[in-house]
C-alpha cells in the first residue's frame, strides 16, 4: 500500500493505523498514486497542549537573537538538503524555476528574518515600541509601550500552491516573537511540507514543542459557527493564533467559527491587476517589460499564486497590441509538460480537482462577457492537470465576474481604461488585492494612480526601465515588505519584516515610576537611579557594565572665539552664528549662537575617557533635539548614562545605547540625543 504522510506532533512522528478512507494524492502530471492523507485517531488537543507547554518554555527561555541565530540554522540546513525537495515538488507540477521561488524563496525568509531579528531586535524577550510618554509634570510617572509574545501556539493553515515557503514564512516571524507553531499545509502538496519538516527535525536544532505538522484535516479545530467567545470545550484558547491562506470563502468561515479571544490573520485569494501606463506604447521599454511580467506571472507556478495578475488593464488604444504581444511570447517561450522533460518551462496545475476547477472558472468568465483570446480552456490530457495559458478579454470594464472570479491558474483577463482615473476605479472593483503593479515611466500617471488604488492594496509595484533589471517582480511578496492586503485579500500581513513578528506578541501599556519602567523592560529611564562608582563607565567590558551607570562631566564656557573658530574651520557660517543683528532678528535666537554640532563636538570631550578600552567604536547618534541655544559666556555640561546594553550572541562585542542630555549653566537642556557604542564583552 502507498505510504501514508506522517505528522509530526509533541517531538516524534506519528502515523495514523491503514484504515477508514484515506485522501489520495497523486503525481500532477502523470496521475499516479503517490501518498495518502488521513489523521484518523490523531490527538490534536494533546498537540496544543504540548506547545502551550514545552513549545512555550523552550522559546521563552531564549532571546530574540538566540532564536535569530538558530532561524540562520534552520536556513542552512534546509539549503544542504533543498534538491530532496525540488525532486518531491516536480511530481506536484513544478519547473525547477517554480521550485526555486517556493524552496530558495522559503529558505531566505528564514535568512532575512534571522538577519532583521539581530539588527532591529533587542538580545532580550521584551521589545519596546516607540518612545517614553510623559505622564506626569515632573516626570515621577511615565508610561511606554512594550511587546511580549502570546502564551499560545501560532495554528498555521496553509495553501497547496507554496508547501515550502508557504509554512516557512509564516514560522520565522512566530518563532522570532517566541511563539511555537503548529503546521497544517493542504493536502495535495503536505508531504513536501513534510520533508521540509523532517530536515529540520533531523538536524537536532528544533527547541522541544516548537514546531509540529499535521498531515491531513483538523475537523476538530474549530468551534461552532456563531457561537463566539471562548468555552471550556474549545481545543483554541486565549493566547493562540490561527494564520490562514487560502480562498476569500474558507477565509471567512473559518474566521466566523474562531473564538473571539484568538487571533485570526488570513491572506486570501485575490483579483490583482497589473496597469499599463499610457505612455508605455508598443516599442517602449515599459511596453516589453509589462508583457515579460504580464506572461511570467500567468505560467510561474502554473498561474497559482495568490499574487499572480488576474486584470491586466491597459489603455484602449493598447489592447490589440498587448493581446498579440501575449501571444508571440507564449508562443516563443512556454512549453507546457511534465516538468521533469527537458525543455518543458510550465507544469501542470497540482491535481485533476484544481484543473476541472479552474476550467470551470474561465467558463464562468466567458458566460460574463470574456472572449478567449489567447490559448484555450481545454483539458489536453486525461491523466495530468494540464492547462494551456488563458488570455480573456472584457469590452466592459464593468463585468462582474473579472472582478470577483479567480481563476486560480494560467489565467488573465485584459480590460481598457481611459484615464488613471478609471484605471484606478478598475482596480478598486476587485474588492481588496495582495498587489498592483504600475508600468509606466511618467511620474504623474503613477502619482495619480496611487492616490487613487492604494487603499484598495497592499502592495503597489511601480516597473520601468529604470528598474525592469532589478525589480523582484510582480508576483514576488519580500520579507521585508508587507505581504497582504485588505478586505478580498484578508487583511494580514504574514509578512513585513518585524511588523510580522509584532503580530505574535501582544502589546502592553506599562505605567509607572521610571525607576519601576526601568526594572520591567531591562532599559533605563530618565529618573530612575544612576550609579557613578568613581570608574569611567568607557573602562568597563559589557561583562561589567550596568544599565544606569553614569558619567556627569565639567563645564565647558563657550566664547565667541570659538564659534567663529568653528565657522570658518567647517564652513558653516550660517546667520544664526555670525552676524548677530540678523541672529537677534530671528524669533528662535537671542543673538549670535554657537553651532549645535560645536555643542555635540564638545560634549563628547567632556564625557570621552580617551585610553584604549573596551569601547571599540562609536557608530551612531540617533534621536537628536535642539532645545535651549547657547550664548557666548554660556557654560554646557554633558550626562551620560547607559540606557540599554545589547550583547551580540556572535561576536565578541556588544552595541550599548547611552542618554546623552546637555545642560547649561542654569541647569537648561540643551541638547538630548542617544549616543551608540560597541563594548568588548571583556
Amino acid at each position: 500500500m502507498t505510504a501514508i504522510v506522517p505528522s509530526y506532533l509533541q517531538d516524534r512522528w506519528w502515523t495514523p493505523e491503514p484504515a477508514g478512507d484515506p485522501t489520495v494524492v497523486r503525481d500532477a502530471s502523470t496521475g499516479e498514486v503517490i501518498a495518502h492523507v488521513s489523521t484518523e485517531g490523531l490527538d490534536l488537543g494533546a498537540a496544543l497542549a504540548h506547545a502551550r507547554t514545552v513549545g512555550q518554555a523552550s522559546l521563552g527561555a531564549l532571546t530574540f537573537h538566540q532564536r535569530a541565530l538558530l532561524l540562520k540554522q534552520f536556513a542552512i540546513a534546509l539549503t544542504e538538503r533543498k534538491d530532496e525537495l525540488y525532486a518531491l515538488s516536480a511530481r506536484a507540477g513544478a519547473t525547477t524555476a517554480d521550485s526555486w521561488v517556493d524552496v530558495d524563496g522559503g529558505i531566505g525568509v528564514l535568512f532575512a528574518y534571522s538577519g532583521k531579528g539581530r539588527r532591529e531586535l533587542p538580545n532580550a524577550q521584551v521589545y519596546l515600541d516607540g518612545a517614553v510618554e510623559p505622564l506626569s509634570k515632573d516626570g515621577s510617572f511615565v508610561g511606554r509601550h512594550i511587546h511580549t509574545r502570546l502564551r499560545g501556539v501560532a495554528v498555521q493553515i496553509n495553501a497547496f500552491n507554496f508547501p515550502v515557503w508557504g509554512p516557512l514564512e509564516k514560522f520565522a516571524p512566530a518563532f522570532l516573537a517566541g511563539m511555537p507553531s503548529l503546521i497544517k499545509p493542504a493536502t495535495p502538496t503536505g508531504y513536501i511540507t513534510e520533508a521540509m519538516v523532517r530536515i529540520l527535525v533531523d538536524s537536532g536544532l528544533l527547541p522541544p514543542g516548537t514546531l509540529q505538522l499535521v498531515s491531513g484535516s483538523v475537523p476538530t479545530l474549530f468551534t461552532t459557527a456563531g457561537r463566539g467567545s471562548l468555552g471550556t470545550g474549545d481545543l483554541l484558547a486565549l493566547g493562540d493564533m490561527v494564520s490562514f491562506t487560502g480562498s476569500a470563502s474558507t477565509a471567512a468561515s473559518l474566521r466566523s467559527r474562531t473564538p473571539s479571544g484568538v487571533r485570526f490573520t488570513a491572506e486570501t485569494d485575490s483579483i490583482n491587476a497589473s496597469i499599463l501606463g499610457p505612455d508605455a506604447v508598443a516599442g517602449t521599454p515599459e511596453f516589453d517589460a509589462y508583457i515579460r511580467q504580464l506572461v511570467a506571472e500567468m505560467t510561474s507556478k502554473a498561474g497559482q499564486k495568490c499574487t499572480a495578475i488576474r486584470r491586466a488593464v491597459v489603455p484602449a488604444s493598447e489592447a490589440d497590441a498587448v493581446v498579440e504581444a501575449v501571444r508571440r511570447r507564449i508562443e516563443e517561450k512556454v512549453v507546457v509538460g511534465d516538468p521533469r522533460t527537458d525543455g518543458v518551462t510550465m507544469g501542470p496545475l497540482v491535481s485533476l480537482e484544481q484543473r476541472d476547477e479552474v476550467l470551470r472558472q474561465v467558463r464562468a468568465l466567458e458566460e460574463d462577457g470574456g472572449r478567449i483570446v489567447v490559448g484555450s480552456a481545454t483539458a489536453a490530457d486525461p491523466h495530468g492537470a494540464f492547462v494551456s495559458p488563458v488570455l480573456l478579454r472584457f469590452d466592459d470594464a464593468g463585468a462582474e465576474a473579472v472582478h470577483t472570479i479567480e481563476a486560480f491558474g494560467p489565467v488573465s483577463s485584459l480590460l481598457t481604461y481611459e484615464t488613471a482615473d478609471e484605471a484606478a476605479d478598475i482596480v478598486m472593483r476587485g474588492g481588496g488585492s495582495l498587489v498592483t503593479s504600475v508600468v509606466t515611466h511618467d511620474p504623474d500617471f503613477a502619482a495619480s494612480f496611487l492616490a487613487g488604488a492604494a487603499a484598495g492594496n497592499g502592495r503597489v509595484l511601480f516597473l520601468d526601465r529604470d528598474t525592469a533589471r532589478s525589480s523582484t517582480g510582480h508576483g514576488s511578496p519580500l520579507p521585508s515588505l508587507v505581504h497582504g492586503g485588505p478586505g478580498r485579500a484578508g487583511g494580514g500581513e504574514e509578512l513585513g519584516g518585524i511588523r510580522a513578528v509584532l503580530h505574535h506578541m501582544q502589546r502592553t501599556a506599562v505605567q509607572g515610576s521610571p525607576q519601576m519602567l526601568t526594572a520591567v523592560t531591562g532599559a533605563w529611564h530618565t529618573g530612575a537611579a544612576t550609579r557613578e562608582d568613581g570608574i569611567h563607565p568607557f573602562r568597563k567590558p559589557l561583562t561589567q557594565l550596568r544599565v544606569g551607570d553614569r558619567i556627569a562631566s565639567p563645564s565647558r564656557e563657550v566664547t565667541l572665539d570659538d564659534i567663529e573658530t568653528f565657522a570658518h574651520f567647517t564652513g558653516d557660517t550660517f546667520y544664526a552664528h555670525m552676524d548677530e543683528a540678523a541672529a537677534a532678528a530671528n524669533p528662535f535666537f537671542p543673538g549670535r549662537v554657537a553651532h549645535g554640532y560645536l555643542l555635540v563636538s564638545w560634549a563628547a570631550g567632556l564625557f570621552v575617557d580617551p585610553e584604549p578600552g573596551p569601547v571599540l567604536a562609536n557608530y551612531g547618534l540617533e534621536n537628536l533635539r535642539f532645545l535651549t541655544p547657547v550664548s557666548p559666556g554660556d557654560s554646557i555640561r554633558v550626562e551620560l548614562t547607559a540606557k540599554q546594553i545589547t550583547p551580540r550572541e556572535t561576536d565578541e562585542y556588544g552595541e550599548v545605547r547611552w542618554d546623552a542630555v546637555i545642560r547649561n549653566q542654569d541647569d537648561e537642556t540643551v541638547a538630548t540625543y542617544d549616543v551608540l557604542t560597541l563594548v568588548a564583552k571583556e
